[in-house]
């Protein structure tokens, strides 16, 4: 279960094995996705994956959420390692030369706002007869049955979208925690561990 200062405004009431389970007892699995660059594809190309994602969209019998997170560059563990490799080299002109490119990364990140982006495919799947799931948590064999459910939905979304050159993967809990932390906290850096969420 997510436990921070901004709990009580996140409709999430655990994430079990990669998915997501809301305060209502309804379950969303998130599925990552690469990005797909037409610019560089000829013009037939181009038109076979856009009408072959329109074809994808008008066969699912159930909504999807599409959705985009740009987020600052972290280089805080590549400029570490720098720093280790700065301290374990012997020559002194090699020692300067690391330490001039630490500079210089330092520098240019901290003036050119470097984003990265992240796609993410979410898959509901709304529970039959959720009523009053409040503070009871979803039992082993409730659960499973359901994730079956959920994954079946999982399965034609990643079948179909794979087949348009795309590489899809559901987000692990561990992703999803980190995930779900920086939505609601955009302005902190580190996301706490597994274990920190569920202590």
């Amino acid at each position: 279960m997510i436990k921070n200062a901004t709990q009580k405004f996140v409709p999430i009431s655990e994430i079990r094995n990669g998915i997501v389970i809301l305060n209502d007892g309804n379950m969303r699995a998130v599925l990552s996705s690469s990005s797909l660059n037409l610019s560089l594809k000829s013009a037939d190309e181009q038109t076979a994956a856009i009408n072959g994602f329109q074809t994808f969209l008008n066969s699912l019998d159930f909504n999807i959420q599409i959705f985009l997170q740009s987020r600052r560059l972290d280089i805080r563990n590549y400029l570490n390692i720098l720093r280790q490799r700065e301290k374990e080299v012997v020559e002194d002109l090699l020692k300067i030369q690391i330490r001039e490119y630490i500079d210089f990364v330092q520098k240019f990140t901290e003036q050119q706002a470097i984003m990265t982006k992240s796609f993410f495919i979410v898959v509901p799947y709304d529970v039959p007869s959720v009523t009053g799931f409040g503070s009871s948590r979803m039992s082993d064999q409730e659960f499973l049955k359901n994730y079956n459910s959920l994954l079946q939905r999982v399965n034609v979304v990643k079948s179909t979208l794979t087949s348009l050159g795309l590489k899809i993967e559901l987000t692990q809990t561990e992703d999803l925690v980190e995930l779900y932390y920086k939505i609601f906290n955009p302005n902190e850096l580190d996301a706490p561990t597994l274990n920190q969420v569920e202590e």
